[in-house]
């Protein structure tokens, strides 16, 4: 079957098997392996990925259903060089050890921020019950992820970035 989809702004046209994976999709056909292959069951969280603005488990969607859609990875976050705030904030929070999670929580943790600007610690780990980490014990991860709602909000400054569900903000559009 083919498909066409717009990845991190690129639009890709693909012959794909009917039952390939959206991850097996974004990693070996287009080479996005910043999406990372967790448990193949949606249950980690690892491999999140912004479909049409909204997060999903890029291992419980398969790559046929995604035609015409634009999908974001960790790799289409960052802009001119600059990582995205919250990756920033992962990075200055420490919020990873071995970083096998990360772009899936750098993923649903946009989602997040889109639905509650100014999340506390309860509504952070409730807002990323869906991605497991096996190494941090989440403190440093609800840190950073408060601390890019806080570098995010207007007036912020300049490096500010409002996150919105949007069509252009699902390639990662200003």
């Amino acid at each position: 079957m083919r498909i066409t989809v717009t990845v991190d702004g690129t639009t890709y046209t693909d012959e794909v098997e009917p039952r390939q994976l959206l991850v097996h999709y974004l990693r070996e056909t287009i080479g996005k392996v910043g999406t990372v292959i967790g448990c193949d069951t949606s249950n980690c969280g690892a491999c999140t990925v912004h479909l049409d603005g909204q997060s999903v488990k890029s291992c419980s969607v398969l790559a046929v259903q995604v035609d015409g859609s634009e999908i974001t990875t960790v790799e289409g976050l960052a802009r001119d060089g600059r990582l995205h705030p919250v990756q920033q904030a992962f990075h200055d929070n420490h919020a990873l050890q071995c970083g096998f999670c990360t772009p899936g929580m750098i993923m649903q943790s946009i989602d997040l921020l889109a639905e509650n600007p100014d999340p506390d610690e309860n509504a952070v780990r409730h807002g990323l019950e869906g991605n497991l980490c096996r190494c941090t014990g989440y403190q440093n991860i609800v840190r950073a992820v408060r601390d890019a709602a806080h570098k995010m909000r207007p007036g912020a400054g300049p490096d500010a970035e409002r996150v919105e569900h949007s069509p252009s903000h699902a390639v990662g559009g200003e």
